[in-house]
């Protein structure tokens, strides 16, 4: 009764899956949804100043209504240094990468790369780093430089 009560419980609060094994333990299948588009991989080539990015996103794409419409190079202030315009949604093809350059900043400059969604603004999961130390995923406050967000260029639609 134990096991089930407590079934009900998570499957009330995360609608998740529960199952009984034969050691009488309750194994959960908790999922938390995606609701934002997050960076999952970077990768650079160039040269100082003139530095291509191949960024890899994750995001919940239905379609025009709802996309990872661009991914950006920002400083630790909250400058935008770059911004790479995608054009349509990638409902079929999570993860997806693209890449965009150059970009000017220098091999020791600490910036963050994220990602960005039509209808639901900045996503928190981002990379920073430095193109000398490498990068690494972290989390940044959704509204950190969101004023960027009506900052050109911005996407002029989306084409499927």
């Amino acid at each position: 009764m134990k096991n089930l009560l407590v079934c009900i419980i998570l499957f009330t609060i995360s609608a998740s899956a529960c199952t009984k094994n034969d050691d009488s333990t309750v194994e959960t299948d908790i999922s938390i949804p995606e609701v934002t588009a997050g960076i999952t991989d970077v990768s650079i080539a160039g040269e100082e100043s003139n530095y291509t990015f191949s960024v890899e996103i994750k995001s919940p794409d239905l379609g025009c209504n709802q996309y990872a419409d661009w991914w950006e190079i920002i400083s630790e202030e909250g400058t935008l240094l770059y911004r790479r315009i995608l054009g349509h949604s990638h409902v079929n093809e999570q993860p997806f990468t693209r890449s965009g350059g150059p970009v000017n900043i220098t091999k020791d400059q600490i910036v963050y790369i994220r990602a960005h969604m039509n209808n639901k603004g900045y996503g928190d999961v981002v990379f920073k780093g430095s193109v000398s130390a490498g990068f690494s995923q972290e989390t940044l406050e959704t509204t950190f430089a969101n004023e960027l967000e009506t900052a050109a260029p911005l996407p002029n639609g989306c084409a499927f």
